[in-house]
């Protein structure tokens, strides 16, 4: 059953979904569209839309909830995606799109996550709203028939830097924050999907970029208060790598070897910390991909990624590097 339900997701990762684009980030282009209501609507699914998750009465703390229409016997496991904006922009709708596939098949149910942003509240105001909306995944898994045990958290540039976050701090209670009523239930993920996010902020200052890594304009200052060099204590705190340890969750990477936006170098040092610490690294190059630039074949290895770890399928995670139109030549 799990073999066939695979087999169609992967079928269904091949088709775009219909989807309407928002605006987008010219400084950190992670947002991806969309899908309208009517295109929900037609889905073989059940949801619900601003779901709020801290106790607030602020929009940005929402989720959207995806269920399968006729979702399987026992809990499903849950896919939390996060949208990229360079932590500036984009919104927890970007999602859909990118999920909807996996709720479709009926082996998933799917939870997309609103945060507030940099011009609202600093680094790690994020975190917390992201960690507040874990807990409310979990304490409230029963009334949707959602399995808290078997949580992967999926993010793509900005998202993926706070996915990885997420993965790498479930066992640091002082970065848990203090949203939602849901205090005594663990923030603990059970795997992550990281699409080219910062891993390292001190190190972005000497690589190569599209703009002024250094400058109190850049993303990273916005959302940590101040200008990289200036921050450095505040850097080291909000990188991935900071919190890798044994026991940590599997992660899947892809970064593209041309991203001059997150340079690539970020991914690197995310594997090598992952695997010097004994963590399953799954690290995928996209050879001549940019940022927010990859083939169909990504989400394929997405799902087989997912039906391993969350499903308890059988069978070897590939790792070798996606081809592209740009790597072809």
């Amino acid at each position: 059953m799990i073999r066939f339900a695979l087999s169609a997701l992967v079928l269904a990762l091949g088709v775009n979904a219909a989807c309407a684009q928002p605006d987008t980030d010219t400084r950190d282009p992670g947002t991806t569209g969309a899908m309208t209501l009517e295109a929900l609507a037609q889905e073989p699914i059940t949801f619900e839309l601003d779901v709020p998750y801290a106790e607030t009465d602020n929009p940005r703390q929402r989720l959207d909830l995806y269920l399968p229409e006729d979702p399987a016997d026992e809990p499903l496991p849950v896919i939390v995606f996060f949208h990229g904006g360079g932590w500036s922009r984009g919104d927890k709708a970007d999602g859909a799109a990118h999920v909807m596939p996996f709720v479709r098949s009926g082996e998933y149910a799917a939870v997309s996550v609103g945060h507030r942003l940099s011009e609202e509240a600093t680094w790690p105001a994020q975190l917390h709203d992201g960690k507040a909306a874990i807990r409310w995944i979990k304490a409230n898994a029963d009334a949707h028939g959602l399995d808290p045990d078997r949580l992967a958290v999926w993010g793509r540039s900005s998202g993926g830097h706070l996915a990885l976050m997420l993965g790498m701090t479930g066992d640091e209670p002082k970065l848990e924050g203090d949203l939602g009523p849901y205090d005594e239930v663990t923030s603990e993920v059970a795997a992550v999907v990281n699409f080219f996010g910062v891993t390292d902020m001190l190190a972005l200052i000497d690589q190569p970029s599209d703009f002024d890594r250094s400058s109190p304009e850049a993303p990273e200052a916005l959302l940590l208060g101040s200008a990289l060099p200036e921050t450095e204590e505040q850097a080291v705190g909000a990188s991935p790598v900071t919190y890798v340890s044994d026991g940590d969750p599997p992660v899947l990477t892809l970064h593209g070897d041309k991203d001059t936006v997150v340079p690539y170098d970020q991914a690197v040092r995310l594997d090598v910390a992952l695997t010097d610490a004994g963590v399953s690294s799954y690290f995928i190059t996209v050879p001549g991909a940019g940022h927010n630039d990859f083939p169909e074949e990504a989400g394929k290895r997405v799902a087989i990624f997912l039906s391993r770890v969350l499903l308890g399928e059988e069978g070897e995670i590939p790792t070798e590097p996606l081809v592209t139109q740009s790597s072809n030549g």
